[in-house]
């Protein structure tokens, strides 16, 4: 769950501002009232009496009126999100939710290393060493948080659940060490990695653990989140660590997170000194340096567990024992150094600092942008001043593997001295043969079935990996050798058992995008190899076909990829003045590429393109011949009545007339997590949940069942799994009435250090796309509409509200980092986007028109609503901007720029159209398949109705006893002052 931020209370206390002013004056004038007309200035009582009491009444009435606007106005949205009924989740739903994660969890599960057959551990006894052993890695921080209601299984618990015994007295040493984890949080991290140092091992209890066992299981953890990325040089300022002893320091100056500490390698040390049968388990996602591998023959086996939700470590225990064979692959290169990556020098800090993105600057900051500085309230409530930065993607589409295997190719780089384990790799209790059968190319379709034979003694699951080897000319469209296409996984096979697997995919799936020259997409003339391989570097078999024309996808009636108008060039501008990785003559220009920036200046050609508050002005976009829509028309349709209804359908454009100005603007303003009602026509408030594992409600506090990261997800190359999760995630989004999910997110694993890996699925395009897309048909198909996200090229942390802008080149961007949006929409059917914190060159992402309305909408054929991010304005969120841009509604709940403030008919026109966006989406949910929903007045509502009744009561009293007092005041005074009788005559 998220907690407060301080940015929203010191927003909501901002938008107070004007009724607390004005409360305060009409008491201030009632109490002037009473003090000024007093014996002195008014000598009549009734009349002083009267007034004072007027006054007061006035008083009463005006700041019950205030409040109420206060609570209608700019509280409403968190006062509708904090008082929603709690809905939790069904005990069946638990108990099928709690056996899909550990199902996904023991496919997750990536066996590296198995050296003499070490693992399933053959004794029931093991010695676990490791302080993470007692507090292992469930998922991430921010978003990726799970919730406290429901029971987690802990390694040692899932140890236990399998028959496994551990040594209590080990585990007591690291609990008594240090019984919580630091906290890695969004605006605070601290780095810290808990270890007991190996002088701290009596010897007694290495001499009891020897006889307690000879298996020893060592866990190494990696924790990321939300707002930082993972540290590239733990001695940086910026960085908070403490070491485990005062003897030395666990890094050096220069090394970084995901290598072992001092601590953890001298524990290594002492346990493979006594212990000749070691399995190391890595429990996280992002991926290890395991440099140190080839120093320990007595560690036999290496078992990658990616955060394993509330209930995977169950899986892990299963694993160990044998229970469960492993069959995940990974979802990542692991390379021996990596400080050497084609990316390590341009990931903003890099080797300098890992800046968090509220607040701290990092390294890649313009150094000549003093005008477009922008303030605002950070997340701890205190104004923050930021510079535009930048991060350059210099590598170009050769990301991960297709690097390590292209420049292996090229004789760039000795693939074994740099790759450990390849992208795609993982072992198996038993083996397996694979053979391809006759690959048939035509009608535009690549098939081929490849049979599957579990050639061992134990019962399995393998996958079919498949990878295209396209033509390549020195200089020409730039093309990886390696690029998986397709896979499928298959069943349980027991022993001599076989498989058919089919293989079909377009032979425009192996096209290209020439930035350059067609500026479209491409597919050449000439051999394409299509090979079945057990990961990204070793072919099991090959077939050549042979595409005889180039094609180039560049008209109407011959598109790419089922696009709906033609993909040519819109990023353009977003490739800067940055030199990109080329293949060019083996890749010669590889280190002048792939160096870090010297260049901190902003060109003058992009200073006056690039936007923010400071410099927007939306009246300088409005067009003089747009027409003032229709508004506020009285044509009776509600919501419910436009469920199922095509997005063009005519009613849309009557339902839309019965918008006035304040709904639309409601609707698009108030988007934080749910979507508010809007009574004109019949729209209910519905809620929408955060956490890419899970469904987290952070008003009310109800969280589901955190499931494994999306890493591990990719780890089990199981589309069905994938598909179930999300089918999952809708079954808890009808327990909890949920209607949307903010996730899956799909940004690429550009780098190991990202602090949101766990969030996302791996370094391919492909293997990323084929996840999400079958999370969001899942989902779908339940009625639940789910939030592709961080569209786009938000695949770091550092500086990400910051205006830090990302230069990429057009085939990259299309290529590697839209590739799994695109596919979520043609294949998965997303009906939501949350854009991106970044700019995309000089363009904030969620007001890039190229983006969110000519690639997305035009080319991809998207129909829905965009989101924003957080909205937390950070100096270039804009609602008026962003409208008139393709992005919908803003992820607001408190009033800042988020509100549209321009009512011209350009304006209003946007504004209908974000407004169709989000009720066709939200029309279409589960919550409107029988018709309009009857929801219950929120309670603070009912408070409020209560308060104006007795109010209106006391006020209509208070005025009848304030008059009856006055007039009694009155007739009295004037009695007194009436002249006496005169005296009547005397006789005489």
């Amino acid at each position: 769950m998220l907690k407060i931020n301080m940015a929203d209370v010191m927003n909501v206390v901002g938008s107070l501002v004007p009724y607390l002013v004005v409360i305060g004056v009409l008491l201030v004038l009632a109490i002037i009232i009473t003090f000024v007309v007093n014996k002195k200035t008014v000598k009549n009582v009734g009349s002083r009496k009267l007034i004072h009491s007027e006054s007061w009444i006035v008083a009463l009435v005006g700041v019950v009126v205030a409040i109420s606007m206060m609570l209608s106005g700019p509280l409403a949205t968190l006062l509708n999100n904090a008082t929603i009924t709690k809905y939790m989740l069904s005990d069946s739903t638990v108990s099928a939710a709690n056996e899909l994660a550990k199902e996904v969890q023991s496919e997750a599960i990536t066996m590296l290393k198995n050296d003499d057959s070490n693992l399933p551990l053959s004794n029931k006894k093991v010695n676990v060493f490791g302080w993470g052993s007692t507090n292992p890695v469930y998922g991430g921080t921010g978003s990726g948080s799970m919730s406290d209601q429901y029971d987690t299984v802990s390694l040692l618990d899932g140890m236990k659940e399998a028959g496994l015994e551990t040594n209590a007295d080990l585990s007591k040493l690291y609990t008594d060490y240090r019984a919580d984890r630091p906290v890695v949080a969004m605006w605070s991290q601290d780095w810290t990695l808990p270890e007991v140092p190996a002088g701290q091992y009596s010897d007694s209890l290495i001499s009891d653990a020897k006889s307690f066992s000879d298996e020893a299981v060592v866990v190494i953890t990696r924790v990321g989140g939300e707002g930082a990325d993972l540290p590239t040089n733990m001695k940086a300022e910026t960085i908070t660590y403490k070491n485990n002893s005062k003897d030395y320091d666990d890094f050096q100056d220069g090394e970084h997170f995901l290598q072992l500490s001092k601590t953890e390698r001298d524990m290594i040390d002492l346990v493979t000194k006594n212990f000749d049968k070691v399995t190391l388990v890595y429990n996280g996602a992002n991926a290890f340096q395991f440099d140190f591998l080839s120093n320990y023959p007595q560690i036999k086996s290496v078992l990658w567990c990616p955060p394993a939700g509330q209930t995977g470590f169950s899986a892990l225990g299963d694993v160990l024992a044998g229970e469960t064979n492993p069959s995940g692959k990974t979802s990542d290169t692991f390379v021996k150094d990596l400080t050497k990556t084609p990316v390590f020098n341009n990931t903003d800090g890099a080797a300098v600092a890992s800046s968090s993105s509220v607040g701290a600057d990092g390294a890649f900051v313009y150094d000549n942008v003093d005008d477009l500085a922008a303030k605002y309230t950070g997340f701890t409530g205190q104004e923050t001043t930021v510079l535009p930065s930048f991060v350059n993607y210099v590598e170009g589409i050769y990301v991960g593997y297709k690097f390590y295997e292209t420049a292996a190719d090229e004789g760039l780089i000795n693939y074994d001295d740099t790759v450990i384990y390849p992208f795609g790799y993982g072992l198996s209790y038993t083996s397996f043969e694979q053979k391809m059968g006759d690959v048939s190319h035509k009608d535009g379709k690549v098939t081929f079935d490849v049979t599957v034979t579990n050639t061992g003694d134990t019962a399995g699951k393998d996958v079919v990996e498949v990878y295209y080897n396209p033509p390549y000319a020195d200089g020409g469209i730039e093309k990886a050798s390696k690029n998986l296409v397709a896979f499928e996984k298959t069943g349980k096979l027991e022993p001599g058992a076989s498989e058919t697997v089919k293989i079909e995919f377009d032979d425009d799936d192996m096209a290209s995008y020439d930035n350059k020259g067609a500026k479209a997409w491409v597919l050449e003339k000439g051999d394409y190899a299509i090979s079945i391989q057990s990961d990204s570097h070793h072919v099991i078999d090959s077939e050549k076909i042979n595409v005889a024309d180039t094609i180039t996808y560049d008209s109407e009636s011959n598109t790419h990829n089922d696009d709906q108008t033609v993909a040519t060039n819109q990023f353009d501008y977003a490739a800067g003045d940055v030199t990109y990785q080329s293949r060019a003559n083996h890749f010669a220009n590889y280190a002048e590429a792939t160096a870090a920036p010297t260049n901190f200046s902003m060109s003058d050609e992009v200073k006056a393109a690039f936007t923010n508050n400071g410099n927007y002005d939306p009246t300088k976009y409005d067009d003089d011949s747009d027409e003032m829509p229709t508004t506020g028309a009285k044509n009776g349709l509600r919501l419910a009545d436009m469920h199922g209804k095509d997005y063009d359908d005519a009613d849309w454009e009557k339902l839309l007339d019965q918008l006035t100005f304040d709904d639309m603007d409601n609707l698009i303003a108030n988007g934080g997590y749910g979507t508010p009602a809007v009574s004109s026509v019949g729209k209910i408030q519905l809620t929408d949940a955060d956490g890419p594992a899970s469904l987290n409600n952070n008003f009310t506090g109800v969280g589901s069942i955190g499931f494994p990261a999306s890493t591990a997800f990719a780890c089990t190359w199981n589309k069905d799994l994938a598909k179930q999760f999300g089918e999952m995630i809708g079954d808890m989004a009808h327990d909890m009435h949920v209607a949307g999910w903010y996730a899956p997110a799909m940004n690429i694993h550009r780098g190991a250090f990202s602090g949101r890996t766990f969030e996302y699925f791996s370094e391919d395009s492909l293997l990323s796309g084929v996840m999400a897309s079958n999370e969001i048909a899942g989902a779908k198909e339940k009625g639940v509409y789910s939030f592709m996200k961080h569209f786009a090229l938000n695949d770091q942390e550092t500086n990400r509200t910051n205006m830090v802008c990302t230069w990429a080149d057009e085939q990259a961007i299309r290529e590697i980092y839209l590739k799994p949006f695109e596919m979520s929409v043609k294949e998965g059917g997303a009906q939501a986007v949350m854009s991106s914190f970044n700019y995309i060159g000089y363009t904030y992402a969620g007001a890039s028109n190229n983006l969110l309305n000519t690639v997305l909408r035009d080319e991809w054929g998207f129909k829905g609503f965009v989101l924003t991010d957080y909205f937390g304005g950070y100096g270039y969120q804009n609602g008026d901007q962003e409208i008139r841009n393709g992005n919908d509604s803003m992820l607001a709940t408190t009033k800042i720029t988020n509100h549209i403030t321009d009512k011209s008919a350009t304006s209003v026109k946007a504004m209908r159209t974000a407004a169709h966006n989000i009720l066709y989406t939200t029309a279409n949910g589960w919550q409107y398949e029988n018709g309009e929903p009857e929801v219950d007045t929120p309670v603070w509502r009912i408070a409020m109705y209560v308060v104006w009744g007795v109010t209106a009561v006391l006020a209509v009293g208070l005025e009848v006893l304030t008059i009856m007092k006055y007039l009694k005041r009155r007739k009295a005074v004037a009695a007194v002052e009436a002249p006496a009788p005169a005296d009547a005559p005397t006789e005489a």
